[in-house]
């Protein structure tokens, strides 16, 4: 009973508890069931004989003697591995409450389930105390005794199963407490980092038809918990449309906890996702909760979900099923409430019909779309963007923000902005930084420039372009460089360096205006 005081995590416990009981000469087998989640019952011998398959009872530990080296008697995971509750000796232990005591086994009752281990290991009394705290009952605790033992044996055993109820309640709530310390520590240097990266980040700010819809979508499916896929080019502020909806749902109060999917390699997938125990794998020195268990009760960001493997994704859309993981290197799993936004600059339907994205996890996260529009087809709001960066590039520089003329206006909105939103900002800072209490000036490739048009001020004059014509203009003006390029995309001479566009992007618009790249060579 001290050594079992003296162990703190549940495992060590109730190794502990076991191995004491083997330890006296006549115990052949000392086994512990404790009560927790159903979890295998495709597999379970019981599974037809089980009422409900949400709880059942575990095998947790497991110590004897044998006479055969060969057999292992601390194994878990035999034939019975788990018992219904109500089912058998051990299950109506545990759902009545009351011990058994059975002398004088002879192997040939109807009840024992292997009649030649018990003649072959001269059993002769088989124990079980239900194991309680506080007028719950944890589990079972069981022992096949090769000596006869009576009534002054089995308040032995009344007296052992309550200090061992007692230390695994202990135990448990050691091991909570730890992980909820753990679970702190992560999210307090998640959210350092998150407060560092969001210097100079910013709300949806813009007056344009095509923000006013995102913002419309945003209130619609901000109250409620269904999943949201953002789509959109690099740089168009997905994130902050992520963060808009977090911030105006029932979960604010709880973190948005974010992942860049791209960015975290196969092989540290499941432990940055589903974190990991000490040991699990080389580098492993302490428990880890990943990023679901982070984002419990709140949101979690998976931002370029289009670039996780396939064999991810099926582990991914299984968490996303059944609301629970498992850490890498460890048996129990842990009941998560997560709401899920994922965002991508890619064509995640194209992607399925190549066989590159899973169907079944494309509708998951396809519950509610948002598209989040390019910078181009915001001219509108291009004035005010620049505005606010400037203000705020000039308050973290602590100097006085540099006069934004028209000028400025006309020759911003003369752009194409292949990086959208993101590249205007750095742009913005860049020239503030220039400027040194001087005039803005901002240097821009001609080459993505479109013919001067007026200030986004006065949108309604006749020299703007329809979308339709822009679309129509911008089809021809890639054709055109594709035809320069003799189809080449990437790397030095092709049409991405041409254009001044990432070739992620270039490609994205390629595919969604359906141009037909000509041959190379």
């Amino acid at each position: 009973m001290v050594s079992m005081a003296q162990n703190r995590t549940l495992s060590e416990l109730l190794h502990s508890i076991v191995s004491g009981i083997a330890a006296c000469q006549n115990v052949a087998l000392a086994r512990i069931w404790l009560i927790q989640p159903a979890d295998i019952c495709s597999t379970c011998r019981f599974e037809k004989d089980c009422p409900d398959q949400t709880r059942c009872l575990h095998l947790v530990a497991s110590a004897g003697n044998s006479s055969d080296p060969k057999q292992d008697l601390s194994q878990t995971h035999g034939a019975f591995r788990r018992f219904p509750i109500g089912h058998r000796k051990i299950g109506k232990i545990a759902e009545s409450g009351q011990p058994l005591l059975l002398p004088n086994v002879l192997g040939s009752e109807d009840w024992i389930a292997d009649p030649e281990w018990i003649r072959a290991s001269g059993i002769r009394t088989f124990a079980a105390q239900p194991l309680i705290f506080r007028d719950q009952i944890l589990g079972v605790l069981a022992i096949f005794d090769r000596d006869l033992l009576g009534e002054d044996d089995f308040k032995w055993l009344r007296i052992f199963a309550d200090h061992a109820a007692v230390s695994i309640t202990n135990a448990n709530a050691f091991e909570e407490i730890a992980y909820l310390k753990e679970r702190l520590e992560e999210e307090n240097s998640y959210l350092r980092d998150e407060v560092t990266g969001a210097i100079g980040s910013t709300d949806l700010v813009g007056n344009s038809p095509a923000l006013k819809k995102v913002l419309q979508q945003i209130e619609l499916v901000a109250p409620t918990d269904a999943t949201v896929l953002i789509t959109g080019e690099s740089g168009t502020g997905k994130e902050l449309v992520a963060r808009a909806i977090h911030e105006h749902s029932s979960r604010s109060s709880r973190p948005l906890i974010k992942v860049n999917c791209g960015a975290v390699p196969d092989s540290l997938f499941e432990s940055e996702f589903f974190g990991h125990v000490k040991g699990a794998f080389t580098g492993a020195l302490r428990d880890k909760a990943g990023r679901f268990e982070l984002a419990d009760g709140g949101t979690l960001f998976l931002d370029e979900i289009g670039e996780i493997p396939l064999l991810m994704q099926t582990k991914l859309l299984r968490v996303l099923q059944e609301q629970e993981v498992e850490r890498v290197g460890d048996t129990r799993s842990r009941k998560i409430n997560v709401r899920i936004i994922a965002a991508t600059n890619r064509d995640l339907k194209a992607d399925v019909d190549s066989g590159r994205f899973r169907a079944d996890l494309y509708y998951r996260l396809t519950v509610f779309p948002i598209e989040n529009p390019p910078l181009r087809d915001r001219v509108d709001d291009i004035p005010i963007l620049a505005a606010h960066f400037i203000r705020i590039a000039a308050h973290r520089m602590n100097r006085r923000a540099p006069k934004f003329t028209q000028a400025n206006a006309r020759h911003l909105c003369q752009y194409q902005w292949p990086g959208n939103v993101r590249e205007l900002q750095n742009a913005i800072e860049r020239a503030v930084i220039l400027a040194q209490n001087g005039p803005l000036q901002f240097n821009l490739s001609p080459t993505s420039a479109t013919p001067e048009t007026p200030v986004a001020s006065t949108p309604h004059q006749p020299t703007l372009l329809s979308r339709a014509d822009f679309k129509l203009q911008e089809y021809h003006h890639l054709q055109a460089a594709l035809a320069q390029t003799n189809g080449k995309i990437f790397g030095p001479n092709g049409a991405a360096q041409l254009l001044g566009m990432p070739p992620t992007t270039l490609a994205s618009r390629i595919k969604a205006l359906k141009i037909v790249r000509p041959p190379r060579g």
